[in-house]
């Protein structure tokens, strides 16, 4: 009897929406339970906040040390934010793809446009981009204000970057209008398991190609 199997490609899964949106906590809920799915760890120069612990939250890289690394061609993509330097690591990146891994990324906008604009063709088969966007303003002001650590001043300045990274939804493939964290990781969910179902994405085993030539593109 032939062998049916056939391979897929991971997918690069990269989430973005304004901050209290909750694309941190859809892309670590979901590697945590799927096990065909891994989340990369940004790198930044930016000195660690308190509970955030080194290769978990980020890779923390002197400034020396991280454009050390762009110069030798170790990251996907980065930029300079508010005087920091934000990246994401080949490594967090390739090898999981190669082996079948979906890699899911938090990134601004700014990073998602860096990552499209790459002039890769193995990058471009397996973006996934997804925005989650919030419903209103009273919305975005209840998520902030309750984390209990903004300042009127901070708050305002979030709500201002929010309304600029929403000008940018239309760019992505897929938006999901936040409703609740359940709802929110269904939907999610969902949008995963769809992509990976994608013929253009599955390739035929050897021994599917040794007993059906004809499959071999």
């Amino acid at each position: 009897m032939s062998n049916l199997e056939l391979n897929r490609r991971g997918l690069l899964c990269v989430v973005s929406g304004p901050s209290g949106s909750g694309k941190t906590t859809l892309c670590r809920r979901f590697s945590e339970t799927d096990p065909d799915a891994v989340y990369a760890t940004s790198a930044t120069t930016r000195e660690p906040r308190e509970g955030e612990a080194d290769g978990v939250d980020y890779h923390f890289l002197a400034r020396e040390e991280f454009e050390g690394r762009a110069t030798r061609g170790e990251f996907l993509e980065f930029a300079e934010v508010h005087g920091n330097l934000y990246g994401t690591l080949k490594s967090e990146v390739i090898s999981h793809i190669e082996a079948g891994r979906d890699v899911l990324m938090d990134l601004d906008v700014q990073g998602a446009e860096n990552i499209r604009n790459r002039n890769d063709s193995q990058i471009e088969e397996a973006l996934v981009d997804i925005f989650i966007h919030l419903p209103s303003d009273d919305e975005l002001l209840k998520r902030l204000g309750g984390r209990g650590t903004e300042t009127e001043e901070q708050t305002r300045l979030r709500l201002a970057n929010a309304h600029e990274e929403i000008r940018h939804w239309t760019k992505y493939r897929y938006t999901v209008v936040s409703r609740d964290k359940e709802t929110d990781f269904t939907t999610f969910s969902s949008i995963i398991a769809g992509e990976r179902c994608r013929s253009s994405r599955l390739t035929p085993s050897e021994e599917i190609i040794a007993d059906h030539p004809e499959l071999g593109l």
